[in-house]
């Protein structure tokens, strides 16, 4: 066979498996210009392999995609300890709600709060989580990839597991209750008027902000229901009145996309209590990470 055609069905069989190694990629790394730089390595490490002798391409592919990002991970971290104010993870599309239950179980996984709880969590204790809970894939190849025998990757996966069922990010709430949020955050910005908007905050309601130093914003994070509400009645009421504003989902939720002369200046999106109080507000303004907003959703 020739290089060009060896090459040529290299990636036509590569990519039946993009979109999930993507998505596995991205919940490890929290960044879509990481997770395809891993999806990509991934791919030219597929080329050059002898693909006769592999018996399980999808195994294999997230074997050397998930070392990868393990990889990209621990670099992060080093980066991300010196980031000017609050590190976000990268925004992006999910399933809307006219997508298959299953494909909203798997976008649920998506969400900013899970996915900044992930952040506490071991490299190797994060991917095993995500691999075992969210992916399906088996302990023994788990522990393959992970290079650890089985017994050590249970009890990763269980300490991860006990850490985000501590953290109450896992839970869905009602698409109703999301846009509810959504109209009454957007009549506090239009009108001024803040009662609807803050019978649905959290007492202790956090706001936190990712510019990462390349345009203005708050670097502190703002806690409480007071702090918060001044905050929106003063900054954010003064320049995000003239936006133009787009409910769109957004990791694995209701967000909104917000536009100004024909950029994108922002986007926001909420985490939820039990009751569908709002417990968190996350505003984008790193322009390195809306550039990506308009790429194919993730699942």
């Amino acid at each position: 066979m020739q290089a060009g055609s060896r090459n040529d069905d290299a990636g036509l069989a590569f990519e039946t498996h993009r979109r999930l190694l993507t998505g596995l990629a991205y919940r490890i790394l929290g960044t879509r210009a990481d997770a395809e730089d891993a999806v990509q390595d991934t791919y030219l490490k597929w080329q050059d392999a002898d693909r006769a002798a592999i018996d399980n391409p999808a195994s294999w592919l997230t074997t050397i995609c998930t070392r990868r990002c393990i990889d990209l991970l621990r670099a992060a971290h080093r980066t991300r300890v010196d980031y000017v104010g609050s590190w976000l993870p990268e925004p992006i599309h999910s399933a809307g709600d006219d997508q298959p239950e299953a494909a909203l179980s798997l976008a649920s996984s998506l969400s900013t709060a899970f996915l900044l709880l992930l952040e506490r969590l071991t490299p190797k204790e994060r991917a095993a989580y995500l691999l075992y809970e969210i992916f399906d894939v088996p302990y023994p190849q788990i522990a393959r990839t992970l290079e650890l025998q089985e017994a050590a990757c249970r009890k990763l996966v269980s300490r991860a597991k006990a850490h985000v069922e501590q953290g109450g990010v896992r839970h869905v709430t009602p698409l109703q209750r999301q846009d509810q949020l959504l109209a009454a955050f957007e009549g506090a910005i239009v009108s001024g008027r803040t009662d609807a908007f803050a019978a649905l905050l959290a007492d202790d309601i956090e706001l936190r902000a990712d510019s990462g130093g390349k345009v203005p914003t708050r670097l502190d994070v703002m806690i409480g229901r007071e702090q918060v509400l001044d905050f929106v009645l003063g900054s954010l009421r003064q320049y995000w009145g003239e936006y133009r504003w787009t409910v769109s989902d957004l990791n694995g939720a209701r967000g909104v996309i917000l536009e100004h002369e024909g950029h994108v200046a922002a986007s926001l999106s909420f985490a939820y209590d039990e009751d569908g109080r709002a417990t968190r507000i996350y505003i984008m303004r790193n322009p390195d990470k809306l550039a990506a907003l308009d790429a194919p959703a993730i699942v």
